[in-house]
């Protein structure tokens, strides 16, 4: 199927070069020109030689121009979506703006994925507009939340994330487009939270280090500005493996020809579900290429700086969407969603699951479903998902305590255990990659939907354990990614102070270690 674009149509013979479409092309070209401009922006418009609001102004204009240029005017979106969103900020007030917000930028989102995909191009995969819709939208979203909770809601009212998150001021209309449309991730994100991105611009940022001599922690204050080129070298690095692969080698495994009609006739269940993982497994390279290439271009501009490990090592991976080591070789569904999509999990949490007040698991699984889209497949991926979730963490539960404590059957475990999250991932998001339901349907009826049949018997064997009454409660039923990925956020927060003075600062962070050992 041909595809079309509404952006620009300069690097159309590069496209007809490499046998992309040209939307595809435009991607890659406006992110690497991003990736310089970034070096740029660190070196020449540093924030000690140059002011705020010229950082914010260039940040701006850039990333608007990038928007243009793959997008053509359909890049008015992200202005007509901010721009409202803002206005509604202004005369809502703070006590129920973050509703409001919330309603339209969803709501304005899934009005635009309707029309592109049900009145354009439907199941078309190139660089669609929609995409850095869904960054704003998160963008739009948290900082309204993180507004409604500085400046409305009482500080003992909040949770320790939400009490270092909260903004306490109405950012400026240039702030607001700044933090939402940015050269650095308006076309590929990462979500930040709006704190951190404005520590970075105005060039506060402070690193908290902590000795644990005689088992006391003691804090110190200093102004930092580590080298990110090491970092952006290993993430580039990464991104050309990841671009080599998905050139070379996904083509040629098409997660399609899972419900071909020969190969199912043909093939054993062993093949099948061998062809099945390594499919499945050919598609991630693409998300590997464009989110870590993201992550390297925000890196590159001086942003995304997390502190320094116990080695004395600089840590890059403030705003990190993925961790691949432990995407592959994950050994339960928890693992594996506590590192994909990081970002996106975290504001999840933030605005949805711990914010609910009845059943926040499914809410946060219905939001997570509009939120990507439309098309039914999202749909079933994540209605699967949730059986597959309760089921593992039934068996978890139920039988890994019996594994732990030799080595050499621990080790085992943890092969069994890894090719079953394996089967049960590729299993899971197969409608995901085939969007229809129609080969969804075909898929799981040539699988007899054995993987859900098995789900719903663990559910009815194993009963999940049950949880003691009031805050551990509520603990103990959270998402998956919570409270490992609460733990991350707060440690992000370390590295960064966003107050006036050395006192507000310390106070601040002070805070934040506090709420972590809590």
């Amino acid at each position: 199927m041909a595809t079309s674009t509404t952006g620009s149509t300069l690097l159309q013979p590069l496209s007809n070069a490499v046998r992309l479409p040209v939307d595809q092309v435009n991607f890659v070209a406006c992110q690497l020109f991003a990736l310089l401009a970034a070096v740029w922006f660190r070196t020449y418009l540093h924030s000690s030689k140059t002011s705020p609001f010229i950082r914010h102004v260039v940040a701006t204009l850039l990333g608007l121009y990038l928007a243009l240029f793959c997008f053509g005017w359909y890049a008015l979106h992200f202005v007509i979506q901010s721009g409202i969103s803002y206005y509604i900020m202004i005369i809502i007030g703070v006590e129920n703006m973050h509703k409001y917000c919330f309603v339209f930028a969803l709501g304005y989102l899934t009005v635009c994925q309707i029309t592109r995909v049900y009145i354009f191009d439907y199941g078309q995969y190139s660089a669609d507009f929609s995409g850095p819709m869904m960054i704003i939208t998160q963008k739009i979203t948290s900082l309204a939340f993180e507004i409604h909770d500085g400046m409305f809601r009482k500080n003992e009212d909040l949770t320790p994330s939400q009490r270092c998150l909260a903004v306490r001021r109405m950012p400026s209309l240039l702030e607001y487009l700044s933090y939402n449309c940015n050269f650095m991730g308006i076309l590929a994100g990462p979500l930040c939270s709006y704190k951190d991105y404005i520590t970075f611009i105005e060039g506060r940022s402070y690193q908290l280090q902590q000795s644990e001599a005689n088992g006391k922690e003691d804090t110190k204050y200093e102004q930092t500005d580590p080298s990110p080129n090491i970092a952006v070298a290993q993430k580039l690095l990464i991104c050309g493996l990841s671009l080599l692969f998905h050139m070379t080698i996904t083509k040629t495994l098409p997660v399609e020809y899972n419900i071909d009609d020969n190969f199912r006739a043909t093939a054993s269940w062993p093949v099948r579900f061998f062809y099945l993982y390594v499919s499945l497994m050919a598609a991630r390279p693409k998300y590997y290429f464009a989110w870590t290439l993201a992550d390297a271009i925000n890196n590159a501009a001086g942003f995304g700086f997390r502190g320094y490990d116990k080695n004395g090592v600089t840590r890059w991976d403030l705003i990190s969407n993925l961790r691949i080591q432990q995407i592959e070789f994950s050994t339960s569904f928890k693992m594996f969603l506590d590192n994909w999509n990081i970002q996106t999990a975290l504001w999840l949490k933030r605005v949805c699951y711990e914010r609910a007040t009845f059943s926040p698991t499914i809410q946060t699984f219905i939001l997570s479903a509009i939120w990507h889209g439309v098309y039914p497949g999202y749909y079933l991926t994540f209605l699967t998902g949730v059986l597959m979730t309760l089921a593992a963490r039934a068996i978890r539960n139920n039988i890994r305590h019996y594994f732990v404590e030799s080595p050499a059957v621990k080790l085992c475990y943890d092969i069994v255990t890894w090719m079953a999250t394996q089967a049960a991932i590729s299993y899971t998001v197969v409608p995901f990659v085939l969007l229809s339901v129609k080969p969804s349907f075909t898929f799981y009826s040539s699988c007899y939907f054995c993987l859900h049949i098995a789900s719903i018997l663990v559910l009815l064997l194993f009963p999940l354990k049950r949880t003691q009454k009031g805050s551990k409660k509520h603990e103990n039923v959270q998402p998956v990614w919570s409270r490992k990925l609460e733990e991350e956020s707060l440690l992000q927060k370390n590295s960064y102070s966003t107050t006036n003075n050395s006192f507000s600062q310390k106070q601040e962070i002070t805070c934040r270690y506090q709420a972590l050992k809590q």
